[in-house]
């Protein structure tokens, strides 16, 4: 807010969230990345959508045309995340909660392990599969960065015959050599990367976290982690290590990810159709076709599309 006005500025005169970037972060130390990454985040995801909105643009064709090839993609991978414990959920419960995940549009579910011993959390992931017609590809189950390693390698042993999506985020995600472990032994995909808030976070991953590029998923989420100019610039340190964009899966389940994910033609998207409400999910008109949903073209991010988070950003600036 005390920046003069035409340093926020590109040489065409156009807004510029790169360079309100660099002001942000003028005088800040390294390090410390959980204090201030959301607050940047945030202000960041904000510029972007004012920036876009001044060129009478959606985002996601702004972004590709700046940052991308200039032909993002029409419609983004979402997968539908839930299946938390709670007091007196049974088995039944479970199963359909996962059954209007279908009935929304997606193919593709995500479920908490962890929270319940091995036996118990095998008959959840059991009963899933059976709504999922049997295929446990259709499913990722994850820990939020629970286990120790030899709990995390005793999972990894007892649910890798059902062949899942992903087992997510198994150990503290700072823990490189545990998840080092776990894919030296665990021969399907993991997924981590949502609590790493810095480029460096994200560089240590890839150089000591044993990720395989061929199969693995990066969930940085660019709000949470100083926004999209931190996040492109991780997705360059990716390209130098040989990972493909379609690699990364942003955690969050909102609106700004989305479109990130078009213009930067990523590998898809979280959903959360049952939760944090109003500001998670996509507009209100969005549609989930086979796990995957378009783009609109409201200039900007669209918030102006989910009318209940429209109220509270209306109600705040009344």
């Amino acid at each position: 807010m005390d920046a003069e006005p035409g340093s926020l500025l590109d040489e065409q005169g156009e807004l510029d969230p790169a360079r309100a970037w660099e002001i942000m972060m003028r005088n800040e130390k390294p390090g410390g990345h959980g204090e201030r990454s959301v607050a940047v985040g945030v202000v960041d995801m904000a510029l972007f959508d004012l920036a876009s909105k001044i060129a009478g643009k959606p985002l996601y064709r702004w972004l590709s045309e700046r940052y991308g090839d200039g032909r993002p993609d029409d419609s983004v991978f979402v997968y539908a995340a839930g299946g938390y414990y709670a007091p007196g959920k049974t088995l039944t419960d479970l199963q359909d909660e996962m059954r209007g995940f279908l009935d929304l549009g997606y193919d593709v579910v995500k479920m908490k392990i962890g929270g319940a011993d091995l036996a118990e959390d095998l008959r959840r992931i059991e009963a899933v599969i059976d709504v999922l017609d049997g295929d446990g590809s259709r499913l990722a189950v994850d820990v939020n960065g629970r286990f120790d390693l030899p709990t995390a390698l005793e999972y990894g042993r007892a649910i890798e015959p059902y062949g899942l999506f992903w087992y997510e985020e198994i150990g503290d995600p700072l823990d490189y050599r545990l998840n080092a472990v776990v894919a030296e032994n665990y021969s399907g995909r993991i997924a981590t990367g949502e609590n790493l808030f810095s480029l460096p976070d994200a560089r240590n991953l890839i150089r000591y976290g044993g990720m395989r590029p061929d199969r693995d998923i990066i969930q940085v989420d660019p709000a949470l982690a100083y926004g999209l100019v931190e996040y492109l610039r991780i997705q360059d340190m990716l390209r130098r290590h040989g990972w493909s964009s379609r690699r990364c899966v942003p955690h969050g389940g909102h609106q700004f990810s989305l479109h990130i994910a078009a213009a930067l033609k990523l590998g898809g998207n979280e959903s959360y159709p049952g939760e944090f409400q109003p500001t998670g999910g996509f507009a209100d008109d969005a549609v989930v076709e086979k796990s995957r949903v378009a783009l609109t073209d409201t200039p900007g991010i669209g918030f102006e599309r989910k009318a209940d988070f429209y109220k509270v950003l209306r109600d705040l600036h009344s």
